[in-house]
């Protein structure tokens, strides 16, 4: 039976079953939403993720592409690389087969891994010689196979010697001589890795050149020898007969001539120095072009070598009618060292060129200091002249070789042209230099300019006397009297100067002067009348009285004690000595004063030997003995001649001579030899024998007194020079008076 069912049962039922859905739900809603906030969380997170991961992947992707790009890069530029690798070798290939040296390179393992043919070609006969032979072979080659010349040593020790040389720290170059004419020069190298460079370089025609160089040199040598003998030769076979020219010419020239034979006589010797002087230009300029002139510096006086200089061409300027003048730095020393010699050949040259060139006037020459360098005193020497002159355009001219100004110039002045030549070469060879300023139709100034160590004083330098404190000063030369009074005013000498013969006695009778200097050449004026108006109102005081010929004044001096007369230039210690004398001051004069031959000093009577000086005089020519004999013919001198070198020692034996001059080329026994025969004698040793040559080559100079000899003298033999030379030499005590008067 059916039980009914309440209503509100079921409605409780059915609430408890929607209950329990409704629970049911909610609980499986929230484990949805749970589940779903768990999906979404998960989501986001993977979502976050694949954004990353195609983040990475964008720059992986970007990397690529990068590295894509790198990659084709490198790939190009490794093709390049490749390229310029193949580029480089094949370039480097080529220039070693373009060198002209043999080159080749070995491996540590001593074998051949390159060579180009230069290398190759050396061994061109031997055709294993090639890539990747060995060293020894090659040397065995070389040896065994007669391809290198030994020179007689042993292949088996050449070859090892070749290989110890490989193995040393450092190789040294060799040079090797093949039997096919060729020669090399053999170079190797080490190099780190330890392989070995080569490089054979062909000297065969570097060889050639030099024994032609050799042959050459040995030539010019010869050539050299030959010129020098020549010139030797040809100045001593000149010299010989000119000493008879020249000597004669001045023994004529001291007999009574009238005034045209005296001009024959003086253009006969004028003729022959001249002679003399251009073979004297030739032998310099010769050793110049050799390169063996030597320089032989020793102290001298610089003053007096330009006053010698100047007293020497007095003679030509005093025809000419021109002034020659010195200018010497008061302030400059006068003792200095340098090759004095050749200095005054500069000097000569130069003022001879002004004085040559100088038809009117004057020459000045100028010594001033111009401070002090490391190599000693700057000194400038310059010689002005009131010459021709020279244009700008022909200036360098001059100093050519075998050139004058013009070919015009040259029809009327003679010369050789070598003079200016020589004179630069030797200024240049004393570490000077040398100038020229001038300008056409008025003059022209050469300057040296030296620097010179400065030397001991050799000589005292005289000072003017206390007692003059005032001098009147008599000339109308501009230029020199300007010199003169700026040297007494240097010294605190009150100076005043005149012109003319009246405004000099008025002076003279107005201030009382204590000293007079007259010039004995004013312009058209007499001289002895100018020295009467002097008298006339200093009849007692010192009159010094410059003249160009020193000789001129001899009468006016023999008859006035109080005259004294000086040449000029004047030489300032000159004046200063001759004042002193004049006033009976006690001054000694130096080496180089000019004595008048009123006031020489004789020997004492018991200084002098009782004989007569003995003299011996070799040499072979007549005309030379001639000319000796008569220059020495006033002198009391006992004279024994000999005609060769064997006679001259006989007569050395038999006559005992205080003094032999002695020729040096004599037949049978020449004077060298003769010398030493002379020095070999007990008596011979300590005689003064003076050598007479016409050799003026410097080294047969030394030849010459390595003989033996005390000094030379060079033909042709002038008289001062002789008598110089005969009083220097002689034993002291003789009295060389000559029958003229003269000491």
């Amino acid at each position: 039976m059916t039980v009914p069912v309440r209503f509100a049962d079921l409605l409780t039922k059915e609430r408890r079953a929607r209950l329990r859905a409704e629970r049911l739900y909610e609980q499986v809603r929230e484990e949805l939403k749970t589940a779903n906030d768990k999906l979404r969380g998960h989501a986001y997170s993977l979502s976050e993720q694949i954004m990353a991961q195609r983040q990475e992947l964008d720059i992986v992707r970007q990397h690529a592409v990068v590295l894509e790009g790198v990659n084709v890069k490198a790939a190009e530029d490794l093709q390049v690389a490749h390229s310029e690798v193949d580029l480089a070798n094949l370039r480097l290939r080529e220039a070693i087969e373009t060198m002209p040296d043999g080159f080749a390179v070995f491996d540590s393992a001593q074998c051949l891994v390159m060579a180009n043919q230069a290398y190759l070609g050396v061994f061109r006969d031997y055709p294993e010689v090639g890539i990747g032979i060995r060293y020894t072979r090659i040397l065995e080659i070389c040896a065994y196979e007669g391809l290198a010349i030994l020179q007689g040593e042993d292949p088996a020790i050449w070859v090892e010697n070749m290989l110890a040389r490989w193995a040393s720290p450092h190789i040294s170059p060799v040079e090797l001589h093949f039997s096919n004419g060729m020669s090399v020069r053999l170079m190797d190298r080490r190099v780190p890795n330890g392989d070995y460079v080569s490089l054979v370089r062909n000297i065969t025609e570097a060889l050639r050149y030099q024994a032609e160089l050799i042959e050459a040199q040995e030539r010019a040598e010869a050539a050299a020898r030959a010129k020098s003998a020549f010139l030797a030769n040809m100045s001593h076979e000149i010299r010989t007969p000119m000493n008879g020219v020249v000597g004669m010419a001045d023994l004529l020239s001291e007999t009574d001539l009238d005034r045209e034979q005296a001009m024959f006589t003086d253009t006969i010797r004028s003729s022959g120095q001249a002679l003399v002087t251009i073979i004297n230009d030739i032998l310099d300029f010769s050793k110049m072009d050799a390169g063996r002139m030597e320089l032989h510096p020793e102290p001298f006086d610089l003053e007096k070598t330009i006053h010698e200089v100047l007293t020497l061409l007095a003679p030509s300027a005093r025809a000419k009618g021109i002034e020659l003048i010195l200018d010497y730095d008061m302030f400059l020393t006068r003792d200095l060292v340098a090759d004095p010699g050749r200095l005054r050949q500069v000097l000569t040259n130069l003022v001879g060129n002004a004085v040559k060139f100088t038809d009117s006037g004057y020459v000045l020459v100028r010594a001033v200091g111009v401070g002090v360098s490391g190599d000693g005193h700057v000194v400038h020497l310059t010689v002005e002249d009131t010459g021709i002159g020279i244009a700008p355009e022909n200036q360098e001219r001059v100093f050519g070789e075998f050139r004058q100004v013009e070919e015009a110039a040259n029809r009327r002045f003679e010369g050789t042209g070598l003079g200016l030549a020589i004179t630069q070469r030797i200024i240049a060879l004393m570490g000077g230099k040398i100038w020229l300023e001038s300008e056409l139709g008025v003059g022209s100034c050469f300057g040296v300019s030296l620097a010179l160590p400065g030397a001991e004083r050799m000589v005292p330098q005289p000072a003017l006397p206390k007692a003059i404190s005032k001098v009147l000063l008599v000339s109308d030369h501009l230029i020199s009297r300007g010199i003169i009074e700026r040297q007494f005013q240097s010294a605190h000498v009150k100076t005043t100067t005149a012109t003319q013969p009246e405004a000099a006695a008025r002076l003279a009778g107005q201030g009382g002067p204590d000293l007079v200097v007259l010039d004995n050449d004013l312009s058209e004026v007499d001289p002895i009348s100018v020295l009467k108006k002097l008298r006339a109102v200093l009849p007692d005081r010192p009159v010094v009285l410059l003249c160009a010929a020193i000789t001129d004044a001899a009468p006016l001096v023999a008859t006035d004690p109080k005259l004294t007369a000086l040449s000029k230039p004047l030489l300032w210690r000159e004046l200063c000595v001759s004042a002193a004398r004049l006033l009976g001051a006690d001054v000694s004069a130096p080496e180089s004063a000019v004595c008048p031959p009123a006031f020489a000093v004789p020997k004492e009577a018991s200084e002098q030997p009782e004989r007569c000086l003995r003299v011996l005089y070799a040499e072979d020519n007549a005309t030379n003995r001639l000319v000796f004999s008569k220059m020495v013919q006033n002198l009391p001198i006992e004279l024994t001649l000999a005609e060769n070198g064997r006679e001259a020692v006989d007569s050395f034996m038999q006559t005992r001579p205080d003094l032999i001059f002695m020729d040096i080329s004599m037949p049978e026994m020449d004077g060298r030899e003769a010398t030493r025969c002379i020095r070999a004698l007990p008596e011979g040793h300590d005689i003064p024998i003076i050598a007479l040559t016409a050799h003026a080559l410097e080294e047969e100079i030394a030849k010459i007194m390595e003989a033996g000899m005390n000094a030379t003298l060079t033909k042709p033999l002038r008289k001062a020079a002789l008598i110089d030379a005969l009083r220097s030499h002689a034993p002291p005590g003789f009295d060389l008076t000559d029958k003229t008067g003269k000491v």
